[in-house]
């Protein structure tokens, strides 16, 4: 988990609330079918072809089971998997492989699924300069398993929440009454390194964006061309990014129209898990 920059105490909460939402006083199925100190083997399979996130994470989910489990994995955290391709293989108690099994599954399903799907959106920006970007539209309390699947797919993190980046929007701008004063605002009180991004929808806020100092502009549901025209204007005076409505489709388009960044909610917020199986070898 080096390259996400979480760290072990924070994954370990959010593995813990998993497992008293899921196995709460026991899993009183296996506990009084399989004897306690049984062991067997298992293995985690592709059943789709996709990316595969979150095996660090899985393997945390069984070492709380079971300690002294051997972890074998075939793969490494963003390799490409083909269905059939067997994924890992682990040894421990069979009731650890048996309980923990869904928990691990859940997790590694839905980061791989994002995973794969990012990889998508990035092969579509392949030869621009282009950066695929994530947004805050995932599920509460697994953002950060949600955002290193997104680097595993080779796109790359947005803001994490709402306090590492000023992201001046809409309604923002209603209640400062412009641009200029929004953004004259947040200068005043936050520290000279945060970067502060305006959200635009028309050339007279893209302009009004730069003046006001803007070190990103958002063009929000724009057509390419207004987008081309709005780039044109900037003309790197900040950085730019495209947003809304992006789809698969619409990638090619936007990324020859020389913004920095495209980003797209659907890689977190509309996720198809990856399809992976897990067998017990007795």
């Amino acid at each position: 988990m080096k390259e996400s920059g979480f760290n072990v105490q924070e994954i370990e909460l959010i593995i813990n609330h998993a497992f008293q939402e899921d196995i709460g006083s026991g899993d009183i199925t296996t506990n009084n079918i399989v004897p306690e100190n049984t062991s067997a083997t298992a293995s985690m399979t592709a059943k789709a072809d996709g990316i595969v996130a979150g095996l660090d994470i899985a393997e945390m989910v069984f070492r709380k089971l079971d300690a002294n489990l051997k972890w074998n994995p075939k793969i490494k955290d963003g390799d490409r998997v083909s269905k059939g391709d067997v994924i890992l293989e682990i040894k421990g108690t069979f009731r650890a492989l048996l309980t923990g099994e869904r928990l691990a599954l859940n997790l590694l399903q839905r980061m791989s699924g994002i995973a794969t799907e990012t990889a998508k959106y990035v092969a579509k920006a392949k030869g621009t300069k282009v950066k695929i970007l994530d947004t805050r539209k995932t599920v509460p309390g697994l953002r950060t398993f949600d955002k290193y699947a997104v680097k595993m797919g080779g796109g790359t993190n947005h803001r994490i929440g709402l306090y590492d980046m000023v992201m001046i929007k809409d309604n923002h701008i209603k209640i400062a009454g412009s641009i200029t004063s929004a953004v004259e605002q947040v200068r005043k009180a936050i520290p000279s390194d945060i970067k502060v991004e305006v959200e635009t929808t028309n050339l007279d806020e893209v302009k009004e964006a730069v003046t006001a100092g803007a070190d990103i502009i958002m063009l929000d549901n724009m057509s390419n061309e207004l987008m081309k025209e709005a780039v044109d204007f900037i003309n790197g005076k900040a950085l730019i990014e495209a947003s809304g409505n992006m789809n698969l489709e619409r990638i090619a388009g936007v990324s020859k129209t020389g913004v920095d960044f495209i980003s797209i909610g659907a890689l977190t917020h509309s996720v198809i898990a990856l399809d992976i199986s897990q067998n017990i070898i007795l």
